[in-house]
Parts: structure tokens; C-alpha cells; sequence
């Protein structure tokens, strides 16, 4: 056995991700990113504001893939600083235990989740952030909601793929839904 060893970096060319994405399922992690009261209660929702390739606007949550040899941890704040910028303070949960776990299929109606390149699984976490936060990459805006305005018909209806669905089910999970 030699003492060196090969690692392979944690990106894949366009064309090595598109062959995985058509024979394996890819993991992913999305956050919810919200702000609490002291008491610990969701005050309000961050949804970032995207523009797709096709010209459509969206609202989504903090998404990414994980990386060969990254730590779910490290993937969360890795995709929190790309979207939310390097000041928004993220305190990601002592136990990385997410509130659920979302499976995209490429085929519509499999799940209440899509994602059309690709069959993804995703941990999901509800994130408090307490910085400022200035959305980055591809993000357009990162508006804050109410837990309310977050549930209304408006604003999921903005959120294609299946993270209306996500984001009822964090704010469920954080008690918000009454």
C-alpha cells in the first residue's frame, strides 16, 4: 500500500455530471433560511429570487449538491455563503439531523418533487440566520416573509420543483402552521 493518496476533485466537468445525473441519484442540501425571536420562533422566511434559463422568475430555498468527501456541514454553509453572501451568519443545528428528505425524480408526479435534468435526494434544513444578508451567484434578491405571506397562494405558486411543498413542510416542522 503506498502512503500517497489519489483524491479526485470534488467537481465533475459538465459532461461527467450530466452521464451521473442520467445513472445515479445525486445528493443535495437545501435550507430554509429563517430568522427567529428570542424565544426560538420563526419570525420570518428568506426566499431567494431567481431567474431561470427560460426567462421564468421563481422563488427557491438555498440549494446545492454535496460534494465528493465534503461533510453535509460543510456543504450547508458552503451553499449558504454562495446564495445568502459571507456575512449572513448562518447557525447550522448542533445535530445535522434534517427535517426531512426530499427525492426528485425527473418524472412528473413520482413525488411532489421535480427537478427535470435529474433524480436527486436532498437533506432539508431550517437554517436561523442573524447577519446581513446579500444574495450572490445566480440569485436575484433575497426577500424575507412572514411564516404567513411564506404560505400564501402567491408566493408558492412561485416556487416551482416542489419547494412550496419543502417550505410548508419546514414551517409545519418549526410549529408555524396553526
Amino acid at each position: 500500500m503506498s502512503d500517497t493518496t489519489e483524491t479526485t476533485p470534488g467537481w465533475l466537468s459538465s459532461d461527467e455530471l450530466e452521464m451521473t445525473r442520467a445513472r445515479m441519484p445525486i445528493l443535495y442540501v437545501e435550507s430554509v433560511p429563517v430568522r427567529v425571536d428570542e424565544s426560538g420562533e420563526v419570525t420570518s422566511v428568506g426566499l431567494l429570487l431567481r431567474i431561470g434559463p427560460d426567462g421564468t422568475v421563481s422563488r427557491t430555498l438555498v440549494s446545492g449538491r454535496v460534494l465528493h468527501h465534503e461533510r453535509i456541514r460543510d456543504a450547508l454553509l458552503r451553499h449558504l455563503e454562495k446564495d445568502l453572501g459571507p456575512v449572513a451568519l448562518p447557525h447550522v443545528p448542533a445535530s445535522l439531523q434534517p427535517f426531512t428528505v426530499a427525492e426528485y425524480f425527473p418524472t412528473h408526479g413520482v413525488t411532489p418533487y421535480h427537478d427535470p435534468r435529474q433524480h436527486a435526494v436532498s437533506l432539508a434544513y431550517i437554517v436561523p440566520v442573524t447577519g446581513d444578508c446579500r444574495p450572490r451567484q445566480d440569485a436575484l434578491d433575497l426577500v424575507w416573509f412572514s411564516p404567513r405571506e411564506a404560505l400564501s397562494e402567491a408566493v408558492q405558486s412561485e416556487m416551482p420543483g416542489g419547494h412550496g411543498v419543502l417550505l410548508r413542510q419546514a414551517l409545519a416542522h418549526a410549529g408555524c402552521l396553526s
